[in-house]
């Protein structure tokens, strides 16, 4: 197996992910989280994976300084047009995670993951390289997907015999990520690195609602509740997504 990236399933991926509700939510909870945890100031920021730049370009806009890594061409000019159109300017670098020390020379108070530990080979590789790219009194703002939510949303759906085979990777041309993240497996590799802050679920209810309901809905409330339950005891943990604001140690 080996990272996937995205030179093919760039507009796709820009449709799916952020044409509707999963990427406003989405969207709203990061944003949200990050509002809360960092300081009023600005900061400098490295956006690893960073797609269309969309958490880039609003925090370009809150006036931080922003650096986005995206070994895709398509999706890092898609990023490059965004910015372009938004009036905003950021420093775009087209490299995998793995070339990143070699090329940058000094750590950053915030460093963005977001959706990418799920596509790597080995996602804890990566865990290492986020510490040494982040400030010893930086933020790293990880979101994943979450394997307890796909599991949840298996047994709903009574995908009983992919359930006795434990395989919940993706095929390989789909969008369905290829290592989804155990959520306890993470925090014990985080373990003698990072601090975990805070953490959200993203989508802990959209997700699983009934396709009838989920048109139905508009989408500010449904920001807004996903907003309100994002840290719930009982459901906080199955959000699709997690994301959890970390400290060096």
């Amino acid at each position: 197996m080996s990272d996937r990236h995205f030179d093919q399933l760039a507009t796709r991926f820009a449709e799916k992910i952020y044409g509707g509700a999963k990427g406003a939510i989405r969207l709203a909870v990061l944003q949200a989280d990050l509002e809360e945890s960092l300081p009023k100031r600005p900061l400098r920021v490295l956006d690893i994976g960073a797609g269309l730049g969309h958490m880039s370009l609003w925090l370009a806009q809150q006036g931080h300084d922003v650096t986005l890594a995206e070994p895709a061409a398509p999706m890092l000019e898609g990023a490059r047009q965004r910015f372009a159109e938004a009036g905003q300017t950021g420093t775009f670098i087209q490299a995998p995670w793995q070339e990143l020390l070699g090329q940058l020379t000094e750590p950053y108070d915030l460093v963005l993951c977001h959706a990418v530990l799920e596509w790597l080979a080995e996602p804890h590789a990566i865990l290492p390289v986020l510490h040494q790219l982040t400030a010893k009194d930086g933020w790293l703002s990880l979101a994943f997907y979450n394997r307890d939510a796909l599991i949840y949303r298996n047994l709903l759906k009574g995908h009983f015999r992919k359930m006795r085979k434990n395989d919940m990777a993706g095929e390989k041309q789909s969008l369905t990520p290829q290592q989804p993240l155990d959520p306890r497996e993470l925090a014990t590799a985080l373990d003698g690195l990072w601090q975990v802050e805070t953490q959200s679920g993203v989508r802990v209810f959209h997700d699983y609602m009934p396709v009838e309901f989920q048109a139905r809905a508009e989408l500010e409330a449904l920001v807004e509740m996903e907003l309100a339950h994002r840290r719930h005891p009982a459901f906080a943990g199955l959000g699709r997504y997690l994301h959890w604001v970390c400290r060096p140690v």
